[in-house]
């Protein structure tokens, strides 16, 4: 293993917080594996950038020769996370949360190496509990900690319903700690107090305690909210290489540094290196912000579609020329068409309401011309087979059905 001081330089390179720090030293320097937790709810099927971030400090433990947890809350999901929430989450199926834990774990495999995971289901030690075991483990806990909790504090002083079950959900996280025995546990700045009750639940049972370390919540394409699909600001594991690249080769040159700590695996004294050459001058940002794409598009789908990525995006945003290989999407269409509807039967759109929206924003091009805002009805004759395009990636064809 690297020296102690070289591993903390990695391992601490790019997060929010680490809890303590000095208990992290101790840990490494007995020089054996450590045993590093993630756990995540399997509550949606689709992964982003922002939930890779987490992974990626994952894969630098298990690269320094750690050992990590990966925990699928199948249990724990039943409840629903209530942090960052002003509602208490629906419940999901456990059919649901099979199939997206199944998506989940593909994903993560991307990343993370199978030969230095363990993954783990908290079922099987969360559901075999008893009434008495419940309450022996919420008697280490207090109703004033639990509270201390900065969104229940908010949903109480509003009048929001906080249900019952929602206080179990950080004892059940911190049981986790317990049952896997772990040295490390990771998360978002949003997690920090179910990784300190982990600790707490750990220390109050005769166990070393583990050390929480948390990871900033990543910003999406509009470099103001946090990546997430209902922002539309995201960077999907899945999206098609030329949609990944033209979206990472969207966001702010004022984010390129942390894109790098925290969705790439360049070595953390280059990362380094590159922010000192953005800061003087020696590198252009947009020569440093291809190369991040590129990167990002390589980890989740080859080089070979990396470089064909960025040659279709030269194509169309250097050479402005309209891709070879747009879509034809077979539809029905009226004497009037509802130009949303349309969107959204192109799949250009997930909603008509969206669909507006886009149209009123000046994002949408019917055959190369800017619509109108507010002009949802256009005639038919405008729209059949000339390319619709939406933002500066996304085109389709309407043709006549066969």
């Amino acid at each position: 293993m690297l020296p102690v001081s070289e591993q903390l330089r990695i391992l601490t390179s790019g997060i929010a917080d680490l809890v303590p720090e000095a208990d992290l030293a101790k840990k490494l320097e007995r020089n054996r594996p450590l045993r590093v937790k993630l756990g995540v709810d399997p509550t949606a099927p689709d992964l982003h950038l922002g939930h890779a971030v987490p992974l990626r400090k994952l894969r630098q433990f298990q690269d320094l020769g750690h050992t990590v947890v990966l925990i699928i809350g199948d249990f724990t999901a039943l409840i629903g996370d209530p942090s960052g929430r002003n509602t208490t989450r629906p419940p999901l199926s456990r059919e649901a949360i099979d199939a997206n834990a199944q998506t989940y774990v593909d994903q993560a495999f991307r990343i993370l190496d199978p030969e230095r995971t363990e993954l783990r289901r908290n079922s099987d030690w969360l559901e075999p509990l008893g009434f008495a075991d419940i309450l022996r483990l919420t008697s280490r806990f207090t109703v004033a900690r639990t509270l201390e909790r900065d969104d229940f504090q908010k949903r109480y002083r509003e009048g929001i319903g906080i249900s019952l079950h929602e206080f179990l959900y950080p004892v059940a996280q911190a049981y986790d700690s317990v049952a896997i025995e772990a040295d490390v546990e990771l998360g978002g700045t949003d997690q920090l107090f179910n990784l300190l009750a982990g600790r707490e639940l750990m220390e109050k049972s005769g166990m070393e305690p583990q050390v929480a370390l948390t990871l900033p919540l990543l910003e999406g394409t509009d470099g103001v909210q946090k990546m997430s699909k209902s922002y539309g600001n995201y960077i999907g594991l899945a999206d098609e290489p030329f949609d990944m690249f033209g979206k990472v080769m969207s966001i702010p040159d004022s984010l390129m540094v942390k894109y790098y700590r925290l969705c790439t695996d360049m070595p953390v004294d280059e990362v380094d290196a590159l922010e000192s050459g953005l800061a003087s001058g020696d590198v252009h940002p947009n020569a440093a912000k291809r190369d991040l794409a590129r990167r990002i598009v390589t980890l989740y789908h080859g080089a070979r579609a990396a470089a064909a990525a960025e040659d279709r995006f030269n194509a169309v945003f250097v050479k402005h020329e309209v891709p070879d290989d747009v879509p034809e999407v077979p539809v029905r269409l009226e004497d009037d068409v509802y130009l949303p509807g349309l969107l959204v039967a192109l799949g250009l759109a997930p909603s008509s309401g969206e669909g507006r929206r886009l149209i009123d924003g000046g994002g949408v091009k019917v055959a190369g011309v800017t619509v109108e805002p507010h002009a949802y009805n256009v005639a038919r004759a405008r729209v059949e087979g000339q390319i619709v395009q939406v933002g500066k990636r996304r085109h389709a064809r309407p043709v006549a059905p066969d």
